[in-house]
């Protein structure tokens, strides 16, 4: 048989089954549609889909390829094989396929008489097994002109070993057979050698959980003895299989099949959902709600550093020292609050950031720098005896420079204003109470 009929016998093959399955396959479609995408979501992972497969298949072997090339023989013949397949989906469009395959090879020098290279007149080669493990690319599972496809088409490639023994007739009469000869001690039953396979083929989708698959194989040996002739030699030989065969889907039932789920789909349907959609609204709500809330929470209408929420006594006059919940705070008629001609500038707890009820005064003293040239001012700074002695004498003196600063920036000279830190020492208050601690963290004037 030459390479026309090969030819021919594929695709009659094809044709044969495009016309069995397209009706079953259309059947098919409806239902799928509403399997495959109801249970499955989005980055959701393998676990949700049915991912192992199992085929068995059927087809004809040959010794040639449809690529063409050199060979020892000058017509092949046609014969069974039949293989086993088990494919594990890795992703929508991507797999492992580990297949095996038996049968036989054959071909003749009938038509070349004596001419036969190596003078050799026939041979048949028992395939007595082969194992490869392919990476099969799906073709048409994303798609975003259709929801889902009925029929996808394949393309492989990967590595395999394979067992054989040719057994060659001359035209001699002479029979050479490598049967349980194989071997550098010719004492294997077959010879092994690695290939490369690659492939081409195109399922239909029967139901949720078969296949009906077409497929054809080319197998590149690193070897030139398939035939038991090496008359080209170092050439290589080939083989190919063109198979039909069935695939089943494992697992449950529940689970939509990897295989024919097409990501497009999925993902618009998950974005129409209306649960998600009545969820992304209930989100913005509470975003707006929290919004609010921190607004509320933010305003200060008396800017004595609490809250409207929680200031129990609102509109204090600016400059009151008030305590957490916004109130005055009653200090014993013994208490010096201020010293010099200033009021003090209070800070709160381990903190040198200027208060607004403290501009004021600031303001007032350098309006008094700027109106008198001969003026110049000395700012003491002080910490309640929370913390370390030196951790508290940093601390004063950063809240006297926090005072000069602004008293700069507002247009007083530098110069004109000294500054010293004394830490915890001259409290002017009780530290052992809140009321003495807050009057304790203060920059004195003089």
């Amino acid at each position: 048989m030459n390479y026309s009929t090969i030819k021919k016998v594929v695709a009659c093959s094809m044709i044969s089954a495009l016309a069995v399955t397209a009706a079953n396959a259309q059947d098919s479609t409806s239902t799928a549609m509403s399997t495959t995408s109801s249970s499955a979501k989005v980055f959701g992972g393998r676990g949700q889909y049915r991912t192992w497969n199992i085929g068995v298949n059927a087809g004809v072997l040959a010794p040639v390829t449809v690529l063409g090339g050199s060979n020892d023989f000058s017509n092949w013949d046609v014969n069974l094989g039949y293989g086993l397949t088990i494919r594990k989906q890795l992703g929508h469009a991507f797999g492992l396929e580990l297949a095996g395959l038996r049968g036989d090879l054959s071909g003749n020098n009938d038509d070349v008489g004596t001419a036969g290279k190596a003078g050799a007149k026939e041979f048949k080669t028992e395939l007595g097994w082969q194992a490869s493990l392919m990476g099969v690319v799906n073709v048409a599972t994303v798609d975003f002109l259709r929801r889902e496809n009925s029929v996808n088409f394949l393309v492989k490639a990967g590595y395999g070993i394979a067992a054989y023994a040719p057994k060659t007739t001359f035209n001699t009469g002479q029979v050479y057979d490598y049967k349980d000869r194989a071997g550098d001690d010719g004492d294997n039953k077959y010879i092994h050698e690695q290939f490369i396979p690659v492939g081409v083929g195109i399922k239909f989708k029967l139901s949720d959980r078969v296949n009906f698959d077409l497929g054809y194989n080319m197998y590149f040996l690193d070897g030139d003895n398939l035939d038991g002739i090496k008359a080209d030699h170092p050439t290589k030989d080939k083989y190919s299989y063109g198979y039909g065969g069935l695939e089943f889907s494992l697992g449950s039932s529940a689970k939509p099949n990897l295989d024919w789920v097409n990501p497009v789909a999925l993902m618009y349907d998950e974005l129409k959902d209306p649960t998600l959609r009545q969820e992304v609204e209930a989100l913005k709500g509470r975003v707006s709600t929290l919004e609010g809330t921190v607004n509320q929470l933010a305003a200060d209408a008396d800017g004595d550093g609490v809250s409207d929420k929680f200031d129990k006594c609102p509109g204090t006059p600016a400059g009151t020292v008030v305590d957490g919940s916004g109130c005055p705070i009653q200090f014993p008629k013994d208490t010096v609050a201020a010293t010099g001609a200033y009021e003090n500038i209070q800070f709160e707890f381990d903190s040198s950031v200027l208060k607004t009820s403290s501009y004021p005064t600031l303001d007032r003293v350098s309006s008094d720098l700027r109106g008198d040239a001969s003026k110049t001012l000395t700012l003491s700074g002080y910490a309640s005896a929370e913390g370390t002695d030196s951790y508290n004498m940093k601390l004063s003196k950063d809240r006297a420079n926090s005072v000069k600063t602004y008293l700069v920036n507002s247009g007083v000279a530098a110069s004109k204003i000294t500054v010293k830190a004394y830490g915890e020492k001259n409290p002017v208050a009780d530290n052992s109470t809140e009321e003495g601690r807050i009057l304790n963290r203060r920059v004195e004037f003089k």
